[in-house]
């Protein structure tokens, strides 16, 4: 007889959603993490009486009523609404392009007036079959708005030239012609009051759960532990790189506690000029309208992956996407192991996502 009848593998969002609904169904469940903490990338460590995100911002939104109502029964929601800005050499711009965005650059004021500007620059570059991002931009938006607010920007995330880079990465370009800088078009959004840890715990609790244990350093012991394992780690390595490593990007975050209430005035700020090394720094208290004497601001730098850093975004192009059916027919062939998660399932998921993706699982597990 086994001890458990689910080892799951990871204990944050899907790992967590999934003990929790599992143990409401009679079962019993280990979670296990590597990490010394739960909550996998949306934990929150308190510092300086600030919710600080360790992995990046973490804006809660989305337009499902039933993903909405399913987060806030662990938790209440504050009515943060995201509103990041630019900054390209000083000169400060509203995300995502929009009026106030479009005022700014070209001193128009009126709808019709963009949309005339817009078309004009698309018109005098475009260029018929766009073979690399950086035309695919210009013919969607312009080459000003590409110039400062996309270029340098889109280059850090992805370590290389905008002429390098593929023409399918920006299908589209979200344009507003409003005077609206919320970031989100979806009806629900806002930010756990008491940082995200407080919806993991609940999830958790009076579940087992050991941190610090890596699976694969024990996996043949763990393994006997379960009827049935939940892994949420990276898929290739699960099958030990069998077809080859799947690609990411990474990040790399610098930490500052600065003796100030206010450093930028707003969350999130976006640095799109190549120049600057980092992509964005996140000012942590504004998430929840702090008011503490002092203030946690982290700079994200992107980076290339490499074998044993953390992998943050699944690079989903044509030969990633390729090799990871080669994983997924596996995976499709295992009747005791269910992969979830962002790099379990290899997709870029937010968190709305992961909430449907793991309650959709739990009702096809037991048959609902």
């Amino acid at each position: 007889m086994k001890k458990y009848d689910y080892l799951i593998v990871g204990a944050g969002l899907y790992g967590s959603i999934f003990a929790y609904e599992a143990s409401k169904r009679g079962k019993k469940c280990l979670v296990i993490d590597k990490r010394n903490h739960i909550g996998g990338n949306i934990y929150c460590e308190n510092i300086e009486g600030i919710n600080v995100h360790k992995y990046g911002a973490h804006i809660f939104h989305t337009s499902n009523k039933i993903v909405w109502e399913y987060i806030n029964s662990f938790v209440e929601f504050n009515r943060y609404t995201n509103s990041p800005i630019a900054n390209y050499k000083g000169e400060i711009y509203n995300l995502p392009f929009n009026m106030n965005t479009f005022n700014k650059l070209w001193r128009v004021v009126t709808p019709e007036e963009a949309k005339k500007k817009i078309e004009e620059e698309k018109e005098k570059f475009k260029v018929e079959n766009p073979k690399n991002l950086e035309e695919q931009a210009i013919n969607l938006i312009g080459t000003t708005i590409y110039t400062k607010l996309i270029k340098g920007y889109t280059e850090k995330q992805w370590g290389r030239s905008a002429k390098e880079l593929p023409a399918f990465i920006i299908k589209r370009l979200p344009v507003r012609f409003t005077y609206d800088n919320n970031y989100f078009n979806d009806n629900y959004q806002g930010i756990p009051i008491g940082g995200y840890n407080k919806i993991i715990e609940k999830m958790l609790e009076g579940l087992d759960v050991k941190l610090s244990i890596d699976f694969f350093k024990d996996r043949e012991n763990l393994s006997k532990l379960s009827e049935k394992i939940v892994f949420t780690g990276m898929i290739d390595e699960f099958y030990n790189y069998e077809y080859g490593i799947l690609e990411y990007r990474s990040l790399k975050f610098q930490e500052e506690i600065i003796n100030s209430s206010n450093y930028q005035g707003v969350a999130v700020v976006n640095y799109t000029e190549r120049e600057i090394p980092y992509t964005r720094i996140i000012e942590h208290k504004h998430f929840e309208n702090g008011d503490q004497e002092k203030t946690v601001i982290t700079r994200e730098y992107p980076k290339d992956w490499i074998k044993g850093d953390e992998p943050y975004y699944p690079i989903n192009d044509e030969r990633n996407g390729e090799l990871y059916k080669k994983y997924s027919k596996l995976a499709e062939k295992e009747k005791n192991i269910i992969f979830g998660g962002r790099l379990g399932k290899y997709r870029y998921y937010d968190m709305h996502q992961v909430i449907e993706v793991a309650l959709n699982d739990i009702k096809e597990e037991f048959g609902e």
